[in-house]
This record gives structure tokens, sequence and C-alpha cells, in this order.
């Protein structure tokens, strides 16, 4: 085999380095593992498993619909109306925000730095953190579910929608200026036709993840599904935990679908 044919070395200092961030990695990998509590399987471990499995395949079915307004159908309506009403207030407090947080030319830098800073402050506070600020602030219900994912949502939405402003073609809104349109005609006439559509994509995207935001809220005592699932863990009754995931996995699958077919019609 010739020299023009072999493959080159890498350096002996390259390969040096790999050894040692190699090493490296496997020292801090193992000395992770130094701080772990001893892993005990509790005595009763089988038959618990063996109960969560039986009342998952097993599930409630009478407890679908009961008519007194705490069966299945009504608390995953109630979710669904949680992060309904959320997202829809919060996509429209977003766009302010938005319009704040866009970097736009023309624009002082502070402005848009100050504007992107707090919506990730917004966006730092988890959904559960903001339940039980409002659960303590307007008690326990669906109003501070309502309330915490609009104004968690705030934060991701307006990111979204400042975006989508950044990439916005400046042409039409160019145009108008030069017609003599003032700023907000820019914005009614140039800018929103533009970014509507993307707009409403993005609150649809949101909508999907405040379904799933809103199914964990009642855990913490903020309305929706979340609320009997707890109870049935509490109490053990496995069957009813198994219906209220089936629900939750049908709710989020219809959801999904439906949202997804809607936003590809949009873009």
């Amino acid at each position: 085999m010739t020299n023009s044919t072999m493959l080159p070395k890498a350096p002996l200092t390259h390969r040096y380095r790999n050894l040692f961030f190699t090493a490296a990695v496997l020292v801090i990998i193992g000395w992770s593992f130094t701080g772990m509590p001893s892993f005990d399987i509790k005595q009763n471990a089988w038959l618990v498993t063996k109960s969560i499995v039986n009342g998952l395949v097993h599930p409630d079915f009478s407890y679908v619909w009961t008519g007194d307004g705490e069966d299945l159908t009504s608390t995953l309506l109630q979710t669904l109306g949680i992060a309904f009403l959320g997202t829809f207030i919060s996509a429209i407090i977003s766009l302010p925000f938005a319009f704040w947080a866009a970097n736009t030319k023309n624009k002082f830098w502070l402005t848009t730095r100050s504007g992107k800073f707090l919506l990730t402050a917004i966006r730092t506070f988890p959904e559960i953190v903001l339940a039980l600020m409002f659960i303590k602030a307007v008690g326990p219900g669906s109003f501070a579910g309502v309330l915490a994912v609009g104004f968690h949502s705030v934060g991701m939405l307006a990111k979204l929608f400042s975006e989508a402003i950044e990439n916005m073609d400046g042409g039409a809104g160019e145009a108008v200026t030069a017609a003599g349109g003032s700023r907000l005609e820019v914005t009614l006439i140039a800018s929103l036709p533009q970014l509507m559509p993307e707009f409403v994509s993005n609150t649809l995207y949101r909508f999907e993840l405040a379904i799933r935001s809103a199914s964990i809220l009642g855990m913490v005592g903020a309305g929706g599904v979340g609320t009997p699932l707890i109870f049935a863990i509490q109490t053990r009754s496995w069957s009813r935990v198994g219906i209220i995931l089936y629900g939750i996995i049908i709710l989020v699958t219809l959801t999904d679908f439906i949202s997804g077919s809607l936003r590809k019609r949009l873009i």
C-alpha cells in the first residue's frame, strides 16, 4: 500500500486531548453516582405494579359520564375550556409585547432588549408555580388555571410573534409609508395581513401545549381533569386512573390532529 492511499494519522496532541476529555467525562459520570441513595425496592412493589397494570387494562368506564358534573367528560371539557380561554386571552395580550420586543430597523436597541428580557422573565415561571400563586390570590378552581395558562403563554406567544415580525417582508410597509401612511396605517394595512396567518398558527400550536398543561394544573387545585386524577391516585383507585389517562390521551390526540390540520392550511 502506497503512502498516497494511507489515511493521515491524527496528531498526537489531538489523541491525548480526546483521551483526556473522555476520561474527564467518565470521572464526572462516576462521581455523579456517588451521591445517589441506595436503590431499594419495596416489598409490595410487585403488588402495586400489578394493581396499576390491572387498573389500566380494566378502566372504570362508569366514570365516563355520571351527569353530576364531576365525571370524566365534564372535567375534560373543563380542561379544554381552561386551555382555550387561557390561550385566547394570552394571544391578545401578546400582540403589544411582540411589537415591543421585535428587533426591527429604526428601533432603539434598549427598547428591544428590555422587551425580550421581560418575555424571558415571564417564561421563567413554571405553570405549576403560577397556578399555586394564583390559587392563593383567587382561590382554587378553573379561574386560577386560566390565569396560570394565560400568564405563562404570554411569554411564549409574544416571543413567537416577535420572531414573525422580525422575519416579515417590509416591502408592503415601505409602500404604505411612501404613500403618506402613518405608523398605525402601516401596521393595520401592511403588517397585520402578512402576520395574521403565522400568528394564528403559533396560537394553535400554543393551544396544543396548553391542553397538556391544563391537564396537570388540576393536581394542585387549579381545575380540570388533574383534580380527579390526583384524588384517584391518592386513593389507589387505579381503574379510575386508567380511564382518566385514556381520556387525556384521546383529548390530546384529537386536539393535535385538528390543530395540525388547521396549521397546514394556514401556512
